[in-house]
């Protein structure tokens, strides 16, 4: 993947994908301020989800220790994978120690992250996505471009044309002059799915929590399809991040509020599925836990940084993301697109790639995913920060190993600028001076700059000077009081 600016600039030529994304995170967006309006006590609630968050991701080690002591009590077996390499021949030699080579799949952006699908290809294991965006995207031979609607980029005439044509490839093929009305789509879906679900001996998933005290997961989703994966074969699969764990089972009644609000905008999801262990005669006889790190102990070294371990994967700030909205999720490269993504995977994979050094300025600081994050992370913050270290460079932990980088290639014109800017804010006199020579040069300045300034200014003009200095201004009317020697608050 190139650099971000090098694909926003291709996708935000594409006008139908554009058109795609404006309709629908608007219609989320709006749907979403309704759900939210309608509790009382939503700010508590949000801020109670970060102190909950905060207070476990400070005591994680204790947390996993009691989470995988309670999975095993219950027949369950974990396994650790401290990155995606290991994560994927764990469960790679899971599946084939059962014998299959076909696997169901919950819709999992943990397996995502590690490009689970792809190693199970290798291995000759064929994996079947059963969420219907998901589904979407596999048969398009597409990527994901959305955390809650994967297929967010694609209308319902283009879901139809791959339906008719790629289905058959896969199993069960679309019925016979299929439309693209949205009940005749799901019910393609659901045909097609329905063999697989019949016949499928293991199932992967993910979970949107796990719970310490007890040992149990929990899945949340809209479809049916989860609810499927996760009963009906004989062995199940689980690869979860581990910043997924919270500490007790009350701790649910939370998350349970701010989440399906924040995704779906629903009171309460549709599906809500827990499960623990194995239990004779119901559900899966065999149980695995696969607990991945990759990356994520090196992001909780980071006090700033840390705040997107946070995250319950709700979307919410893609869908207010003008940037995302304009540029779409491929362009961000990862699994994880929009404002989350450029704070979680430059983080998660380094800087030191052009991509991952390019996505924390994939971002206008507007703030709007702040505001509308369910547990309250600051993602402005966590971009300033990681902006610095991809200018500065500076010490990281990488691997558990703390360590210094290097600044990031690119950048240094953009360094030498923050350090003449730093110099002249400590000296008064200094920046007094510049501000008057800029404001009585004023009519001679370019509406664009020259050279690497081009960058900046081909899509904005420079803002124009005043005639005077705010310092200036100040001290000739003091504030505007007419009262000598007063000044105002």
């Amino acid at each position: 993947m190139p650099a971000f600016p090098v694909a926003a600039d291709a996708s935000t030529r594409n006008t139908q994908l554009r058109a795609n994304l404006r309709h629908a995170t608007h219609t989320i967006r709006a749907k979403r301020a309704t759900a939210v309006a309608e509790l009382d006590d939503w700010s508590p609630l949000r801020a109670a989800g970060a102190a909950i968050k905060d207070r476990t991701l400070r005591h994680l080690d204790h947390y996993l220790e009691q989470l995988e002591g309670a999975v095993t009590a219950a027949g369950g077996h974990v396994h650790w994978a401290a990155d995606a390499d290991e994560a994927n021949r764990i469960v790679t030699e899971l599946v084939r120690a059962t014998g299959e080579r076909e696997v169901v799949k919950v819709k999992s952006m943990a397996t995502q992250e590690i490009g689970l699908n792809g190693a199970l290809a290798t291995a000759g294991i064929t994996a079947y996505e059963t969420d219907l965006a998901e589904l979407i995207v596999q048969l398009g031979d597409d990527l994901p471009s959305h955390i809650l609607v994967p297929a967010i980029h694609r209308n319902r005439g283009e879901i139809r044309d791959i339906f008719a044509e790629k289905m058959a490839e896969w199993g069960r093929p679309a019925p016979e002059g299929l439309t693209d009305a949205p009940a005749d789509l799901a019910e393609a879906a659901r045909l097609h799915l329905r063999e697989k679900f019949l016949n499928a001996k293991v199932g992967i998933s993910g979970a949107n929590f796990m719970v310490a005290e007890t040992g149990t997961l929990v899945v949340v989703e809209s479809e049916g399809n989860g609810r499927m994966c996760l009963t009906l074969p004989e062995t199940l699969i689980s690869v979860v991040g581990i910043e997924k764990v919270i500490p007790t089972f009350q701790d649910l009644e939370v998350f349970l509020q701010l989440l399906p609000r924040s995704s779906t905008a629903e009171r309460m999801n549709p599906y809500t599925s827990t499960w623990t262990g194995t239990t004779d005669a119901d559900g899966p006889r065999t149980f695995h836990l696969v607990l991945l790190d990759n990356g994520r102990t090196d992001t909780l070294a980071d006090t700033v940084g840390r705040q997107a371990l946070r995250c319950i994967r709700c979307s919410a700030c893609l869908n207010v993301c003008p940037v995302y909205e304009r540029a779409g999720g491929h362009a961000y490269g990862s699994a994880y697109p929009g404002p989350i993504g450029a704070i979680l995977t430059p983080q998660l994979r380094g800087t030191q790639s052009e991509l991952d050094a390019s996505l924390p300025y994939a971002s206008s600081l507007c703030g709007a995913c702040y505001e509308v994050c369910p547990v309250a992370i600051d993602i402005p913050e966590i971009l300033v920060h990681l902006r610095e270290r991809v200018v500065e460079g500076g010490p990281v932990t990488v691997r558990g190993t703390r360590t210094v980088i290097k600044p990031a290639k690119g950048h240094a014109a953009e360094r030498a600028a923050m350090r003449a800017a730093r110099w002249a804010l400590d000296h008064p006199g200094v920046l007094r001076t510049g501000q008057r020579l800029a404001s009585r040069t004023r009519r001679f300045h370019p509406r664009r700059l020259p050279g690497p300034g081009r960058a900046w200014s081909d899509t904005r003009e420079l803002p124009k000077v005043p005639e005077e200095s705010f310092r200036d201004w100040w001290q000739r009317t003091r504030g505007g009081s007419g009262t000598e020697g007063r000044t105002t608050t």
